[in-house]
């Protein structure tokens, strides 16, 4: 079971450094786990970007249909988020103090360890770092 935050998903929908090395994995997995805060960080991406002029906004409109269609075709399997998990990115930030986490990271670490995940995918070097301190095993793209 592997939890995809949205730092590495980005590489699934747009052309970035190691999407080609992200397909490869995607494809091969049988259950890849997002949060509807995945969903939401995707839409805030993919808007910050139409609006840095990376892409238009038909791009972007379609770029987040696909997201949506994967999801409901259960291609990537979403878990909604609760207090539980804001209570869990709380104690994650107090137990770690050297790991400059920032806090939707922080949520979806807490979301991660609530689903029983063993793998982390992400491409935030952060995130990592504090991923493996609370013995996640990491699938790094950064």
């Amino acid at each position: 079971m592997a939890y995809i935050d949205t730092s590495a998903l980005a590489k699934w929908y747009l052309n970035e450094a190691r999407s080609e090395e992200f397909a490869a994995w995607i494809q091969a997995e049988s259950e890849t786990h997002i949060s509807t805060l995945t969903v939401v960080e995707m839409r805030c991406l993919l808007a910050r970007r139409r609006r840095n002029q990376e892409l238009s906004r038909e791009l972007e409109q379609k770029v987040f249909a696909t997201l949506q269609d994967d999801i409901a075709q259960g291609f990537l399997i979403q878990h909604s988020v609760d207090d539980e998990e804001v209570s869990g990115a709380l104690n994650l930030l107090m137990i770690l103090p050297d790991h400059p986490l920032r806090t939707l990271d922080a949520l979806h670490l807490s979301i991660a360890r609530r689903l029983g995940t063993e793998r982390l995918v992400t491409a935030d070097r952060i995130m990592i770092g504090a991923a493996q301190a609370i013995g996640f095993k990491v699938v790094p793209f950064d």
